[in-house]
């Protein structure tokens, strides 16, 4: 039977635990997109937490493609010492890292960048922080498609084990993926394969530059919360049409395509997850309000999903996972010794 604090390999990377800290927007890099102290501190304390893996905040492979001025970049070598610097925190205590390598397509609200998307459609009108996007071309899906392998390539040498590709919450690729933001009419269309030619094409770039050894998964909003967008079995039957790419794992999310209202409760995500990893027999990473160590150790006792990943939960606990063994009575090395006395 599987655990919580089982060890699990994913490729050659070797997990402490099966949790893992979801990645998570800080909103606190330079306006160049370098990490600073804050990044530091707030990895690091994740990792000494007893997280088995630590997966970085979305990582713009572009300038255009931040979230806001304050997005991380990997857009340049500039980057580099940064990056470097946060995967050797995160490692020092026993953590494995990774980073997300995203772009936030119509999503972008940096002042004086371009936005782009699939199709020239609003994210929000009412909102003037949102710009009209511009539909892509192919010289500028190419130039995308070539901006994430680059990220890939500048990943590796940061040291990073595992990537993530992010394909959720509205931002770039998932504009290909929804119908409901996917009105093209050539072969990225949403009508040729669900609209995942480009994010084939970005998962090949990736993986020319990310060795076939090393882990990748795929961060999904697997419901658009509207009855004409994608469900868990719409997104599923999307992924299964990629199976013959190097995939490792599925990150499931949802929501962030459109404006939608998304009633949230603790483990709200679950199900979608279980429907993903049955449709497609992909590793699925679950989440959504999980708060508790029962419901985490259930989640994965029963197997429904093969990780867990805790969002907000860290913030407000970076030290969940030790407390979860102590909770469980599960016996683990990595409790760091200066903080052994709570027994």
């Amino acid at each position: 039977m599987k655990t919580l604090f089982e060890e699990v390999t994913l490729k050659n990377l070797k997990l402490r635990n099966r949790i893992v800290m979801a990645p998570m927007c800080m909103y606190s890099a330079d306006l160049d997109g370098n990490a600073n102290e804050w990044h530091y501190s707030h990895y690091e304390t994740r990792s000494i937490g007893g997280a088995g893996l630590v997966i970085i905040e979305a990582t713009a492979v572009e300038s255009r493609g931040r979230i806001s001025e304050n997005d991380l970049g990997i857009w340049n070598d500039s980057h580099m010492d940064g990056l470097k610097t946060i995967v050797r925190k995160i490692k020092k205590h026993g953590a494995k890292a990774g980073i997300q390598l995203a772009h936030a397509g119509r999503k972008c609200v940096v002042k004086d960048e371009s936005v782009i998307a699939a199709s020239a459609l609003h994210f929000d009108e009412a909102d003037a922080n949102y710009k009209l996007p511009e539909a892509m071309d192919l010289e500028t899906i190419d130039e995308v498609v070539k901006a994430f392998g680059v990220g890939a390539e500048r990943a590796l040498k940061a040291g990073f084990d595992l990537i993530e590709i992010h394909g959720a919450h509205g931002y770039l690729i998932n504009t290909f993926l929804s119908p409901l933001t996917n009105k093209r009419t050539d072969d990225y269309g949403y009508h040729n394969q669900y609209g995942t030619l480009f994010l084939r094409r970005i998962v090949e770039a990736v993986r020319n530059a990310w060795p076939s050894d090393k882990p990748l998964q795929i961060r999904v909003s697997a419901s658009d919360y509207d009855a004409k967008g994608n469900t868990p079995e719409k997104i599923a039957t999307a992924l299964k049409t990629l199976s013959d790419l190097d995939i490792d794992a599925i990150d499931v999310s949802s929501g962030g395509v459109i404006p939608a209202g998304v009633r949230s409760y603790d483990g709200y995500q679950l199900k979608m997850a279980e429907t993903v990893k049955g449709i497609t027999g992909y590793k699925v990473i679950a989440g959504g309000r999980i708060k508790s160590v029962e419901m985490a150790e259930e989640v994965i006792k029963n197997e429904r999903a093969d990780f867990i990943f805790l969002g907000r939960q860290l913030l407000i606990d970076p030290y969940f996972p030790i407390k979860a063994a102590a909770t469980l009575g599960v016996e683990i090395d990595y409790t760091p010794v200066q903080y052994k006395r709570w027994k």
